[in-house]
């Protein structure tokens, strides 16, 4: 094994692994949303302020949409992480 390669990552494989990194976010955000989505709806039924819960829905719908077009210019996921 020669040192002259260590530390360097291919442009193709940064890429790759930054599509899986977006990935990852949107499904976090996603969680969020749902979650946000079911406590106003609750909240809204209960006849309780969800003023605050729905413009947090709001700020996490605006963040996924973000991220869902951010991830659109990526490539798409096709080599497997290898530890």
């Amino acid at each position: 094994m020669t040192d002259e390669n260590l530390g360097h990552v291919p442009a193709t494989r940064r890429k790759v692994r930054s599509g899986e990194d977006f990935d990852i976010i949107i499904g976090f955000l996603g969680f969020w949303t749902v979650v946000l989505l079911a406590v106003t709806v609750w909240m809204e039924v209960t006849a309780q302020p969800a003023l605050f819960w729905a413009l947090g829905l709001l700020a996490m719908l605006g963040a996924l949409y973000g991220m869902i077009r951010l991830r659109r210019r990526l490539p798409d996921r096709t080599a497997s992480r290898r530890g």
